[in-house]
């Protein structure tokens, strides 16, 4: 695009869109930008909100991408608590909630992926709560404390580290994972059965192939989760996390190909329209290392595919491509994944587990596809090296940790 006059409008001021805004000054983009976003706040941080925020650790200025200046010092129209609920792509406008419309030349979408609700009986309750925003945190903070008991529906990663800082807090937790173990759908058994075991140690229970079939409350507020056995587990607050779903409706309702995200290139470029981007995880994009379309949820993700964005939007060359990777942080524990375990023939460990300081190699032929690295930082460094390099790994070396990860990677 490289037009240092264009008008861009990024909708979505979350990770990708904040990050984004600021790399195009950065790029040199002289013209003007502006941030719509559907929060009161500035861009923030999202995952200390499960961890650090709840435990009281962080406040809003500690969680900020960027100080509350710095938008209208880079002549940033920062547009808070206003949504996108329309968009004319032969126009080139966008309807806003406020009764305005704004012209661009160059459109980013970073506008995120919401919790999923539980479609059943008495979702309506009070303190059924979700975790995606800083007003979300402060609502599970208020119910969250000494002697309170916290259900957790889903036993994924946002809810293991719920469950973490509930402990932490001192509330009795439960969760309630569907699925025969934990993790299922994101983690190997190995880690499962580490992480089960080692929150087992600080007090959270587990109730596992539990379905929730119903919320129980009184005078409004929720009491109880009733499961698909009968069961009614106690509770006084629940934190619903079974998975997030793309806000890709803008996007849809426009005309923009979606496949549970927008579609976009190696530029993150709607592969509908050249003048829109997608960043984050409202996009559904290509992961060349995997020959494969996807979509994302991570920070890593988000700011990798901002500079994508500002890059072709400047004029600047596409940037490397990058390992897709992740963490959690649950307790003292320090969990960091790199890459993706598709159509693996092994899996590697490297490491005692009962030392909580291992890692699991997941291999396709003699070729690192995914590292799960516990408190392991140079396994998790040197596999992401791996994973894009392709390089073949002697596995004898890999799974024996008295041979250096740079050996290994030699």
């Amino acid at each position: 695009m490289s037009d240092a006059s264009a008008h861009v409008v990024i909708v979505g001021a979350g990770h990708a869109g904040g990050t984004a805004a600021a790399l195009l000054r950065q790029y040199g983009h002289e013209g003007p930008i502006t941030l719509i976003g559907d929060e009161p706040i500035a861009p923030y941080q999202r995952p200390p909100l499960s961890k650090a925020w709840l435990k009281g650790e962080a406040d809003a200025d500690s969680l900020a991408l960027k100080p509350t200046e710095f938008y209208a010092e880079n002549r940033i129209d920062f547009r808070p608590s206003v949504t996108a609920y329309k968009l004319d792509r032969g126009a080139k406008t966008v309807a806003l909630s406020d009764g305005s419309t704004v012209s661009y030349d160059a459109l980013i979408l970073a506008t995120g992926a919401r919790a999923i609700a539980l479609p059943i009986e008495g979702a309506d309750l009070s303190g059924i709560l979700f975790l995606r925003t800083d007003a979300h945190a402060e609502a599970l903070k208020a119910q969250v404390g000494p002697g309170k008991k916290l259900a957790v529906v889903g036993g994924g990663y946002i809810g293991l580290e719920v469950a973490a800082s509930g402990r932490a807090l001192g509330a009795e937790v439960v969760v309630l994972e569907r699925e025969p173990r934990i993790l299922a759908r994101v983690a190997c058994g190995a880690l499962s059965d580490f992480f089960q075991g080692y929150h087992e140690k600080h007090g959270v229970r587990f109730e596992l192939g539990a379905t929730a079939a119903a919320f129980v409350g009184e005078n409004g507020h929720v009491t109880g989760v009733k499961l698909a056995d009968g069961r009614v587990i106690d509770c006084d607050a629940v934190v619903v996390g079974v998975g997030a779903h793309p806000n890709d409706e803008l996007a849809k309702d426009a005309g923009l190909e979606c496949a549970r995200g927008v579609v976009v290139d190696l530029d993150a470029r709607s592969v509908t329209d050249p003048a829109i981007f997608a960043i984050g995880d409202v996009s559904h994009r290509p992961m060349p290392i995997y020959d494969r379309m996807f979509r994302m949820e991570s920070v890593p993700n988000a700011l990798e595919q901002a500079k994508q964005a500002a890059s072709a939007i400047t004029g600047r060359p596409r940037p490397a491509g990058e390992c897709p990777w992740q963490w959690s942080d649950q307790f003292d524990l320090k969990l960091q994944i790199a890459g993706y375990a598709f159509d693996v023939d092994e899996i590697l460990l490297r490491g005692d587990p009962a030392t909580a300081k291992f890692a699991v190699f997941h291999l396709k032929g003699d070729q690192v596809q995914s590292v799960e690295a516990i408190n392991s930082p140079p396994e998790f460094m040197m596999g992401k090296q791996l994973i894009l390099s392709r390089k073949p790994v002697n596995k004898a070396k890999l799974a024996d940790p008295s041979v250096s990860m740079k050996e290994v990677a030699a």
